[in-house]
């Protein structure tokens, strides 16, 4: 089902239903019901195409003038329309509120979703790739109002794109065509068209059935300034200077994926395996050199080398694909390559690698030559070898299963015997106790040595047990409702933990209007307070085993207890040290509890700034990944001793952690995170940062399970490449910082 504008001879569609679906027969039929507008088709499946979000059914259905296709209530008010779910267009009247997102097409003949999508964030228009919504290509000017986070893009009938809010307005773009003859009409439309570029049209009609459609205004000439207008592997020219259509190309070594789809990229017609088996790659690959404007990504290493020596470099280096060199400065990708466009202007030489024949993947298998009989002889040694280490193996692995249950069985024995010794009742050990106002009230002398506040309200030092024990009692002082929702979500949340890493809860008090919560009393600390001296920091030892300590805090909570619990709120104030520096995560406010068939919750609930995953900003969802993304800000900030933010530093770059973490990274100075004077391992250091960059990647799918996470520090798993970074961590941030670290000064 679709909306369109009856043109001739074509059909110019502005709307579609179910547009990633094959189309329907000519028998397939629209019924109106109650619930909405249902699509019959001929194998009897039915598929609500537009349903009504109110009480009132629906009473019948319209397109409007407009292009507006509607369901009514017998009051003929809307109560569904087509023009809050936009397609690929929007016509004259229609508005895309923030958040509206508009899909380009797969090509100029097929209408399902496309490779580009252009989204309204908060009266600003962006485009971006649909793969990666980092990698902006246009951005519409910038309107300043009080209110913008609501403003709204809106096409009027006359041809006019425009922002604005309730105090200021920002035209975008305007038809240049006035209408002169009253039997004439024009329509307007903005498309995202299938190449990437939202374009302005305005359609002709007269009364004579004359018709014309014209391009009034495009946010880009040129097809190869749209980021992925070609895929992987490829590069967009113009076939004359002149021209402002794009074309697509391989790299020498690639195929195109298909020779008639040419925009969907390239793969290489050879194998790595072959040449990086070899001590010297360089008889094994050839470097062919291209004048090119542009590489997208980011490169995983730069040299200030001349260009022999960035060719040079490439080639017998496996993990290059290719090299580009500019500005006496040579930068190595790893593929797949990414937004590369040769134009006019060519400031830049990129070194592509490729196969000199010896293992091109096209290689017929008849041609293969016959191993000979010694290479067979060797072959009967080698697996006699192998026979002779997998029996060893095994023989290891059943030597650890007996050892294993013979641990098992003696820790059974011990927890038989902790019952029968507390036979009169529960261990104290395990138990929760509940106490009254006036006990806690005298076990913290009328809550005189405040040890910390925050938004929940304080936490005071006391004693119990006749003194014997000193204790933390937490105070909520939030409004009543408030409170009352914290303290139940901490006890829910705490009550089913036992950890040596989560701070253990001891007791609590529900008589007044103010709850309170007894835990263990933690001597040093939080850990934002340890970083935070510059005196008498901990020494990279205890850095390095808090954040583990961490990592096992979390890993519980996710995978060990007997629910799965989100902890919402990992940050330094939250994690508390003992007398040994042991660390112990605190604070379970925030924390959420999933069910066994849950991944994740939504939530208006926000958490401590700086800390919050993207996903969790932008859309309320909170997964584990949240935790794993707050715990790899936490790493980074244990390893350089400071906070995530930080204005008082000598340069920009340095504000956000995050950024100067990664640009050290890939300069490989990563002694600069850490002091002059202490010692550091390494390769421990480099574990860390990388362990770090990979939890607070922008995309959840990326960042390693904690359980992961604790094998990688621990050194007992390889640690995967870091991906590009993540544009609103360091790119649009830094920017941002950058300019507002320089008004400062």
């Amino acid at each position: 089902m679709a909306s369109s504008a009856f043109t001739s001879p074509n059909i110019t569609v502005i709307w579609t239903a179910f547009r990633d679906e094959p189309p329907v027969s000519s028998n397939a039929k629209l019924i109106l019901t109650m619930d909405g507008l249902v699509l019959q088709t001929e194998e009897s499946k039915h598929k609500l195409i537009a349903n009504t979000t109110s009480d009132e059914p629906a009473s019948f259905a319209s397109i409007l003038d407009s292009g507006n296709f509607v369901l009514c209530n017998d009051r003929f008010d809307f109560i569904w329309e087509s023009f809050n779910f936009p397609t690929h267009t929007i016509v004259g009247g229609q508005s895309l509120v923030n958040g509206s997102k508009l899909f380009s097409s797969a090509s100029e003949t097929n209408s399902s979703t496309g490779r580009f999508c252009l989204e309204q964030r908060d009266g600003i228009l962006v485009l971006y790739p649909v793969r990666d919504s980092r990698q902006i290509y246009w951005v519409s000017k910038l309107y300043w109002a009080s209110d913008r986070v609501h403003g709204m893009v809106n096409l009027t009938p006359g041809g006019i794109l425009q922002a604005g809010s309730a105090d200021a307005t920002q035209i975008l773009a305007r038809s240049s065509y006035s209408v002169k003859s009253s039997n004439e009409t024009v329509i307007y439309r903005a498309t995202l068209d299938f190449d990437g570029i939202l374009r302005l049209y305005s359609h002709h009609f007269t009364s004579d059935s004359n018709y014309r459609a014209d391009i009034e205004w495009y946010v880009l000439q040129n097809q190869c300034l749209v980021k992925g207008f070609c895929g992987f592997n490829s590069f967009c020219s113009n076939p004359t200077n002149s021209s402002t259509k794009g074309e697509c190309f391989c790299f020498r070594g690639f195929n195109f994926i298909n020779p008639e789809m040419k925009f969907l990229g390239c793969y290489r017609n050879f194998t790595d395996e072959e040449g990086c088996k070899r001590k010297m790659p360089a008889e094994f690959y050839k470097i062919t050199s291209l004048e090119i404007s542009q590489l997208g990504g980011m490169a995983y290493a730069k040299l200030s080398v001349n260009e022999k020596d960035c060719s040079k470099s490439c080639l017998n280096d496996c993990y290059c694909g290719a090299a580009i060199y500019a500005n006496a400065s040579c930068s190595k990708h790893k593929l797949p390559l990414i937004f590369a466009m040769k134009y006019q202007n060519v400031p830049a030489t990129l070194f592509i690698k490729w196969s000199s024949g010896q293992a091109n993947l096209s290689t017929n298998l008849s041609a293969l030559p016959i191993v000979s009989k010694k290479h067979g002889d060797n072959k009967k040694k080698l697996v006699s070898v192998l026979a002779a280490c997998l029996g060893s193996i095994t023989f290891l692995c059943f030597l650890i299963a007996i050892s294993s249950l013979l641990a098992y069985k003696q820790r059974v024995n011990q927890y038989q015997k902790l019952r029968i010794n507390s036979s009169l009742g529960p261990s104290q050990e395990f138990i929760i106790q509940s106490f009254s106002t006036g006990e806690l009230e005298r076990a913290t002398n009328g809550f005189e040595e405040e040890l910390g506040r925050g938004c929940f309200g304080a936490v005071y030092k006391g004693s119990i047990c006749e003194g014997n024990k000193i204790v933390a009692v937490k105070r909520l002082e939030n409004p009543v409702e408030e409170g009352e929702r914290k303290f139940q979500a901490e006890m829910a949340a705490v009550r089913r933990t036992h950890h040596k890493n989560l701070v253990r809860l001891l007791g609590f008090c529900m008589q007044t209007s103010k709850k309170l919560l007894v835990y263990e009393f933690m001597s040093k600390g939080s850990l934002e307070n340890l970083l935070s001296n510059v005196e008498s920091g901990p020494i990279w030892r205890d850095r390095v085993r808090i954040a583990l300590d961490v990592a096992r805090g979390i890993t519980y909570l996710h995978e060990e207890c007997e629910v799965q619990i989100i902890h919402c709120n990992i940050n330094p104030r939250n994690i508390l040290l003992d007398d040994s520096l042991t660390a112990k995560i605190s604070n379970f406010s925030l924390a959420k509890i999933l069910m066994p068939n849950q991944t994740g919750i939504v939530t208006g609930v926000k958490g401590t700034r700086g800390y919050m995953s993207p996903e969790w900003q932008n859309s309320g969802l909170i997964t584990v990944k949240s935790d794993v993304y707050s715990f790899g800000v936490v790493v980074l900030e244990i390893v350089c001793c400071r906070s995530n933010f930080e204005v008082n530093v000598s340069t920009a770059d340095v504000v956000l952690l995050s950024t100067w973490v990664y640009n050290c990274f890939i300069a490989k100075e990563l002694s600069k995170l850490v002091g002059e004077d202490e010692e550091v391992d390494l390769r421990t250091l480099e574990t860390m940062v990388r362990v770090g960059l990979l939890c607070i990647q922008d995309e959840p799918n990326l960042r390693p399970s904690m359980k992961n996470v604790i094998l990688m520090l621990e050194g007992t798993m390889e640690i995967p490449v870091v991906p590009f970074p993540i544009l609103s961590n360091f790119s649009s941030n830094s920017q941002t910082l950058s300019s507002a670290f320089t008004n400062t000064d």
